[in-house]
Parts: structure tokens; sequence; C-alpha cells
């Protein structure tokens, strides 16, 4: 595939066959994920693949916990759901569906990094640090293409990292390493999509002040 029918064709993917996913399926995903860009070189990221059956139980187990307080509360109103309103409510039921079946997805993969490999610069400013991702989230990014590239259907999810502590003794985590992501990975029972949703990049990016857009409208 060329890099521009992966990147707009990786939907997150919320159905998924009970089709096993092998090793070397995952291998080429991996690999892209340790070229990514870091601070320093440093490679703080690893990667730790889950199949056994309890574990991935546990897992969706406590997944559920936050999930479904964020369902009722976008349900009610209460938290936006980033989509226009007649789309809000499939968007929510599919979402629900992969918290259900969690537990059912052939791998989970859990994204980890090194602490003492991030560096982070804004630290001192008033408001919430975000840099030291970016030693983390595009190794995440890569291993997703690779997924595409590969045919598999992959999901960011984030929500676990809230029972870090729990997740750490599970998978037997050292000190001084935490977690960053979790990636559900299987075969799709449909096809990929031909181009995902996206805005215009009128809307996207700004030419030399914030508002003022570089290029003429364009579609998603």
């Amino acid at each position: 595939m060329e890099l521009g029918d992966v990147v707009r064709t990786a939907v997150t993917s919320r159905f998924y066959t009970d089709q096993p996913v092998t090793d070397e399926e995952l291998r080429t995903a991996f690999d892209y994920a340790r070229f990514a860009p870091q601070g320093g070189n440093r490679q703080p990221v690893r990667f730790i693949v889950v199949r056994d059956q309890a574990t991935k139980d546990q897992l969706a187990e406590w997944y559920r916990v936050p999930w479904k307080g964020y369902l009722a509360q976008a349900r009610e109103g209460v938290i936006g759901v980033g989509v226009e309103a007649q789309k809000a409510e499939k968007t929510l039921s599919n979402a629900d569906h992969f918290a259900d079946h969690l537990q059912d997805i052939p791998v989970i993969v859990v994204a980890c990094a090194h602490l003492e490999g991030v560096h982070p610069t804004d630290t001192e400013l008033d408001r919430l640090s975000v840099v030291g991702g970016g030693s983390i989230y595009p190794a995440v990014q890569n291993f997703l293409l690779g997924c595409r590239e590969a045919g598999l259907g992959a999901a960011l999810t984030t929500l676990l990292v809230m029972f870090e502590p729990q997740v750490k003794e599970l998978l037997g985590i050292p000190d001084g390493v935490v977690t960053a992501a979790h990636i559900p990975v299987g075969h799709r029972p449909r096809d990929f999509p031909s181009k995902l949703d996206r805005i215009g990049l009128d809307e996207v990016v700004y030419d030399g002040t914030w508002g003022q857009s570089l290029y003429s409208q364009t579609g998603p």
C-alpha cells in the first residue's frame, strides 16, 4: 500500500472477528514503531502483547468502569461526543459494543514507556503538560499504521491508563515505566473505508497567524 492510502484509511476499528493474529502479522507494525521520532533518540517505548484470556478479561473489566460512566454522561448530554447529533448515538453504540467485547479481541497491545527516556519541556507552564507524549505517541501511531498496512484493525485507547497501578501489577511492569495506551488488534469483519471523515486543510493549517487559512477550502 502507498503511505497516503494507509493514513487515509486507518480507521479506529470497533468490531473484530475471532480470527487469531500471529506474531508475524504484527512484526512489521512493531518494526515501524521503533523508527518513530523521540527526544534524544532515547527510545523509551516498549510494547506488551496480551493474548491470555484471563488477562484480557481483567483488562476489559477495568476498561468498562470509566467507559460506562462516560457513556451515561454522553447520552445525557453532559459530555460532548465530538460528532454531529445524528451520528452521536451510532458512535456511542459502536464504542459500547467495543467495550463489551474487548476481551474477545485476539490481541491487546499495551504501550509503555520508560519515564527517564521522556523529557517534557512544558512542565513549568500553567497548563496540562503534553510534550512528554511526543516521545511516546509517534511510536504508537507508527504501530497503528503498520497494522493498517497488514490489513489488521486496531483502536488506540487510553481509558485503561486510569487503572495503571493495577495494570502494572497484572503485567509485571516495573517501577519507572508508565502505561500510555492500550491497542486492541484483530481482523475486521468488513472492509476498511475508502477515506476517513476529516475536516479540510482550510480549517487545519494557518498562514502566519491563527485563523488565517493557508489553503483554500478543501473537502474531508
